[in-house]
């Protein structure tokens, strides 16, 4: 096949694609925009006789699927991400609090003008690439199949005289030139409708601000709730564990010192007990600080504390780790134990033979993959250890997002906001 043929389709075939989704959003605004509009307005008039606090709140339900839609579909086609704006719905509200809920939102007013003014904007944009892109197609094929008819039929010169059929074969050159332009301008009019979304449909600088303000609440919260919960964790665990034996271990010895003159024999066994009480208590010292802060991670870093810790694991774990320098030390303790809890869940979960981990940093975030070939079906909401991870990176501003379909393996995605430092040169990547 010819190459030359080949480049053209793949530069076509995006842009007829654009066409198709500026046509899209044209129907949707000629449809959906329509009858949403017409309902919201009729249901806040009838609220004057009460129909309007059970229409008002479904009819703005449907108006914000739509208009979640479009978002989708926004950040899908251009990469314009626009975040929903609503105010989340009060625990238990009954009829009143929730019409109250939705008419006291701004968004929900912004949402109407929204429909109102994206009904002749996306028309016109959605139509226009198409539009350029069929009327350049008719000039191109259309007028000189319809000569060549003619000219079949009763020839030349009879019906169509030549001077005027040669005059109408210039819509040729001229029709590939408007289609071209309808090729082109397709990317750019589906860009200015992500605009026009991002303007009328995301949130406003107040808006944008009390979600965040909430955000980092919930964050603290969380954060308090978990740093909470490690320290009952570590006084639990001296008191059950390394207390314990030290106090075996300070009754054993105050026996042999009883026992030095009277029973020697008995005495030397109970400092024997000693010493190996004494080194338990130590092992179980170190198991604990390193559950606060592992040596290796001090000592290697995040690269080779992940190496090490995948090393230890039963199942075969491929570690790439590509990391320019190192993380502040919070961010990556909370990325290393993030990252330890993944395995750890899918070495109890999944049922896997074989699983990866990935660490990149780019654009200032540090990206953290932890993957595996086992039966899926992990729910974060399930109460396992995806919750814990969550509430860790919270309190660093950091996400966790979690595919896992039945049977199709699970991947967990985490993401940390930082900078490096201490450009490293040794190799990053390879097999643990």
């Amino acid at each position: 096949m010819d190459p030359g043929l080949d480049v053209l389709r793949s530069w076509v075939r995006p842009r007829l694609r654009y066409a198709g989704q500026g046509l899209l959003l044209a129907l949707l605004a000629a449809t959906a925009h329509v009858t949403l509009f017409v309902l919201s307005v009729v249901a806040l008039v009838c609220t004057v006789l009460g129909v309007g606090l059970y229409a008002v709140p479904a009819v703005t339900a449907a108006v914000r699927r739509l208009a979640d839609l479009n978002r989708r579909l926004a950040g899908a086609w251009t990469g314009v991400e626009v975040p929903a704006p609503y105010r989340p719905l009060p625990a238990g509200a009954g009829v009143w609090r929730r019409y109250g809920w939705v008419v006291t939102d701004p968004a929900t007013w912004r949402d109407l003008l929204w429909l109102l003014l994206a009904m002749p904007v996306n028309l016109v944009l959605g139509v226009l690439p198409s539009a350029l892109l069929l009327y350049g197609v008719e000039g191109v094929v259309g007028v000189p199949l319809l000569l060549w008819r003619l000219g079949a039929w009763y020839g030349y010169g009879v019906i169509w005289p030549i001077d005027g059929a040669f005059d109408a074969l210039l819509t040729v050159p001229q029709g590939a030139l408007i289609a071209l332009l309808g090729l082109l301008v397709g990317d750019h009019v589906r860009w200015l409708q992500a605009c026009v979304v991002r303007a009328l449909l995301g949130p406003t600088r107040g808006a944008a601000l009390r979600q965040r303000v909430q955000q980092l609440t919930e964050s603290r919260a969380e954060t308090v709730d978990a740093q909470a919960a490690e320290l009952r964790r570590i006084e639990r665990d001296l008191h059950d564990g390394a207390q314990a034996r030290l106090v075996a271990l300070r009754m054993s010895i105050g026996l042999a010192e009883q026992l030095m003159t009277r029973d020697p024999e008995a005495a030397q066994k109970l400092l024997a007990e000693a010493r190996e009480t004494s080194a338990r208590a130590l092992g179980e010292l170190r198991d604990l600080v390193r559950g606060i802060h592992p040596p290796v991670l001090a000592e290697r870093g995040l690269d080779g504390a992940v190496r090490a810790l995948a090393v230890a694991l039963p199942i075969p774990v491929e570690v790439d780790v590509d990391l320019p320098g190192r993380p502040p030390a919070p961010v990556e303790s909370a990325a290393y134990f993030a990252v330890a809890e993944s395995v750890a869940n899918l070495t109890k979960h999944s049922r896997a033979r074989h699983a990866w981990v990935r660490l990149r940093h780019d654009r200032g975030r540090l990206t953290m993959v932890v993957a595996d070939d086992g039966v899926g079906g992990a729910d974060p909401s399930a109460g396992t250890g995806l919750r814990g991870i969550e509430r860790r990176l919270a309190a660093f501003d950091g996400t966790v997002s979690v595919t896992s379909p039945p049977g199709g393996g699970t991947t967990v995605t985490m993401e940390l906001p930082c900078e490096l430092s201490s450009p490293r040169t040794s190799p990053s990547s390879g097999t643990g």
